[in-house]
């Protein structure tokens, strides 16, 4: 869930009219199953920047599935990538947008500057997934779209595999990250679990999971939450119109921490790291996350951003901005480890 938009879980209106969620600005959801989005669902087209030099480009997985590469400039100075005397493979970060499972793309004009500009600061391959959004496709249609996105990056990862040259040139999949902000975080990390239970082609493995305001939940409310009583209720009500059929918010899906989740110990990545930002209603949750990898026996590491006066993707907003800039440094130099 991203932006500054409010909403509930029911509406006016009777009969097919009835509206089962609405957040102002963004969404209208109807009992019917019709649903009306009014920001950030408008595509933009690849292309090169100016700017930075990052160019893009977009791929067709499968019927259901899209992504956009970004490839920096100075990975294409080079076609001998192999020695010393060419420019060096870069880092993959394979990046899952969010908006509550149910907004966006990765084709709009928000997050194609963010990712030009954050390909461009780590000087990375990332790779940005279009899946299928709720209602229409309830979970897990999702998390199983970004899974297919994930596997179709590690099937690169051979020599002389895959069709995508950017990835088969110029990726080094020894520094295979995954990562996305509120939805896309939570998908990052369910995608992480999975990977601990089915392995990737090739015997690729994740490296690194960056989890940036992570859109979590539970039915006990916590400390952040109670600081935006209204938004915290909005995002329970998005909850359960994205997935209808889960036990609620102390669902494994939207509560890793939940009694009943898979143990944080199968997480299969060497490093996380979560940003958190103080104002954000979900701050508490994605610090409990940390502090649950910490205590689970998962043999990696943790690392935890947090940024002072800022809200829920501040970033988005104005991803120059000095704390947005210093987020992304840090993610830079997450995935360039």
């Amino acid at each position: 869930m991203e932006g500054s938009g409010s909403g509930s879980g029911s509406g006016s209106g009777s009969g097919d009219d009835e509206v089962v969620f609405e957040m102002a600005q963004f969404i209208r959801v109807y009992k019917t199953g019709r649903v009306e989005r009014y920001f950030g669902s408008d595509p933009v087209p690849s292309s090169t920047d100016a700017a930075t030099g990052v160019a893009s480009k977009d791929r067709a997985i499968s019927p259901d599935v899209a992504v956009r590469l970004y490839l920096p400039p100075a990975a294409e100075k080079s076609e001998d990538n192999s020695d010393g005397g060419g420019s060096k493979k870069l880092p993959v970060l394979v990046y899952f947008h969010g908006g509550g499972f149910c907004l966006h793309t990765a084709f709009n004009f928000v997050f194609h500057a963010y990712l030009t500009s954050l390909a461009a600061r780590a000087r990375a391959v990332v790779v940005s997934v279009e899946y299928r959004l709720a209602p229409e496709h309830p979970l897990p249609a999702a998390y199983d779209d970004s899974w297919a996105a994930l596997r179709w990056v590690a099937s690169h990862a051979a020599a002389g595999s895959g069709d995508e040259a950017w990835l088969a040139d110029h990726a080094d999949f020894s520094r295979l990250c995954v990562g996305g902000e509120s939805a896309g975080a939570n998908i990052a990390h369910h995608v992480a679990m999975r990977a601990g239970t089915e392995p990737l082609p090739h015997g690729c493995s994740i490296r690194g999971v960056a989890v940036v305001h992570p859109y979590f939940l539970g039915a006990r409310r916590v400390a952040s939450e109670d600081a935006d009583p209204a938004m915290a209720d909005s995002m329970v009500a998005m909850w359960r119109v994205v997935c209808p059929g889960t036990s609620g918010v102390d669902d494994p899906w939207i509560n890793p921490l939940a009694a009943g989740a898979p143990g944080l110990e199968g997480l299969a990545c060497a490093r996380v790291l979560v940003c958190l930002a103080d104002k954000d209603v979900v701050r508490d949750r994605g610090r409990a996350y940390a502090d649950a990898l910490r205590a689970s026996g998962w043999a990696g590491e943790v690392d935890v951003l947090e940024v002072n006066g800022q809200g829920h993707c501040f970033h988005l907003v104005d991803f120059a901005c000095d704390d947005a800039v210093a987020q992304d440094d840090a993610i830079a130099r997450f995935v360039n480890l």
